[in-house]
C-alpha cells in the first residue's frame, strides 16, 4: 500500500491538491501577454488557505517555460542581494553578464572585469542585470513566500518601484496573511502596492473535494460529500480529515463513519491553526467571533447590540474578519464563521 497521500505539514505541497484553475489561470494570462496587463499580483487568505500550494503552481508552471526566469526569495533575508545573486549564479546569465562588462565583484558576484566600470550599487546592479535579459526577450518571476512588514520587504518594493518605471521585465508574485499586506502597503513609499491586484483565496469547491475523496479514499460518494462539508471547503481541513480517514480507515482496512474522527480532527485544527489565529487578534475580534460561535449565524445588529458597538465599529470590524477570511458576510445582515469547527473550538475556549 501506498503512503498516506495527504500532509499535515505547512509550505510543502500535497501529492492530493484541488486544483484553483480560474484564479490560476488569471495569472497566468496576465503575466503572459505580450504587453502585460500586471505585473504584480499579491496572493491572500486566512492559515492553511492554500497560498504556497498556489505560488509553488505558478513559479513550477513559469518555470518549465523557455524564456521566464523564476527566482524565490524569503523576506527574512536582503532580498535585492538574494535575486542578484540568484540571476548571476544561473549559467547562462552569468555568461551574459561578463560579456555586458558587468563588473559585480563588489557584491561578491564573478570576479573583476578589466576595462569594466565596478558597480556599487544594488539597485544600479539590477537594473544593468534587467536591462542585459530584456535585450533577449526572456522575463524574470520573483516569488515571495509569507510576504511581512519588515526592512528586508519594504527596501525590496521599493527598488521594485523604480524597475517597474525602467520597463523592466521583472514581475512580482507574493503570498501573505491579510495584516501582513495591509501593513505593508500603508507604508507611505509602497502605495502602488494598493493598485496590485489582490487575489483573496476562496474556499474550495464541496463537490471537487466530494469527488477527490471518492476516488482517493475509494469510498463511497455520499460519505465522501459528508466529509467534504465536514471541511467547508477550507484546504487544510482538506488535508487534515483526509489525512485521518487513510490513517484509522484505509491503513487498517475497515470502513468508519468520519464523526468518529472529529476529536483528532478538533485537535488538529485547534493545535495547527486554529489557536495561532485565535491570538493573533484583537480583543474587540475576539468578543465578535466568540458571540458568531455561539451560532450557526448572527445577526450583525445582534452582534453590535450583545457587544454595545457603534454602526461604524461594527462596520470596521466586520470588514477585517471577512478580510482575514474568518467571517462569511454573503447574506445581507448576517454574519457566520467560514472555518470548519471553529465554532464548536472558539466556544469551549470562552465558555
Amino acid at each position: 500500500m501506498t503512503g498516506n497521500p495527504y500532509t499535515l505539514s505547512f509550505g510543502i505541497e500535497p501529492s492530493q491538491v484541488i486544483s484553483r484553475y480560474s484564479q490560476t489561470q488569471e495569472i497566468i494570462d496576465a503575466f503572459s501577454q505580450e504587453v502585460p496587463s500586471n505585473y504584480v499580483y499579491v496572493i491572500s487568505g486566512v492559515r492553511g488557505s492554500g497560498k504556497t500550494v498556489m505560488l509553488t503552481s505558478l513559479s513550477t508552471h513559469f518555470g518549465e517555460i523557455k524564456d521566464w526566469i523564476v527566482i524565490n526569495v524569503t523576506p527574512e533575508s536582503d532580498m535585492l542581494n538574494a535575486l542578484a545573486a540568484k540571476l548571476y549564479s544561473r549559467t547562462e546569465l552569468k555568461k551574459l553578464f561578463v560579456n555586458a562588462k558587468l563588473d559585480l565583484s563588489a557584491f561578491g558576484l564573478g570576479v573583476s572585469l578589466s576595462g569594466a566600470d565596478q558597480i556599487f550599487d544594488m539597485g544600479t546592479a539590477l537594473e544593468r542585470m534587467l536591462a542585459e535579459i530584456r535585450k533577449k526577450g526572456r522575463r524574470v518571476l520573483v516569488c515571495v513566500d509569507e510576504v511581512a512588514n519588515n526592512e528586508h520587504v519594504r527596501l525590496f518594493t521599493s527598488e521594485y518601484q523604480i524597475l517597474l518605471r525602467e520597463k523592466l521585465p521583472v514581475f512580482l508574485l507574493m503570498t501573505g496573511l491579510y495584516e501582513n499586506v495591509n501593513n505593508l502597503q500603508n507604508e507611505k513609499t509602497l502605495t502602488f502596492l494598493y493598485r496590485a491586484p489582490k487575489m483573496m483565496l476562496a474556499p474550495l469547491s464541496i463537490g471537487a473535494i466530494s469527488r477527490s475523496y471518492a476516488d482517493t479514499l475509494k469510498i463511497d460518494k455520499d460519505r465522501a460529500m459528508k466529509m467534504a462539508k465536514m471541511t467547508k471547503g477550507y484546504p487544510f481541513a482538506y488535508q487534515v480529515l483526509g489525512y485521518l480517514y487513510w490513517q484509522e480507515f484505509v491503513e487498517n482496512k475497515r470502513e468508519g463513519d468520519p464523526d468518529e474522527l472529529l476529536p483528532q480532527f478538533d485537535d488538529m485544527l485547534e493545535n495547527f491553526v486554529y489557536e495561532k489565529l485565535w491570538y493573533e487578534l484583537s480583543p474587540k475580534e475576539q468578543d465578535i467571533i466568540a458571540y458568531v460561535a455561539g451560532t450557526d449565524e448572527a445577526g450583525v445588529i445582534d452582534v453590535r447590540q450583545a457587544l454595545g458597538l457603534s454602526s461604524g465599529s461594527m462596520s470596521v470590524y466586520r470588514d477585517r474578519l471577512k478580510r482575514k477570511g474568518l467571517i462569511d458576510t454573503s447574506r445581507y445582515g448576517k454574519v457566520s464563521l467560514m472555518l470548519p469547527r471553529f465554532g464548536e473550538i472558539i466556544s469551549a475556549w470562552v465558555d
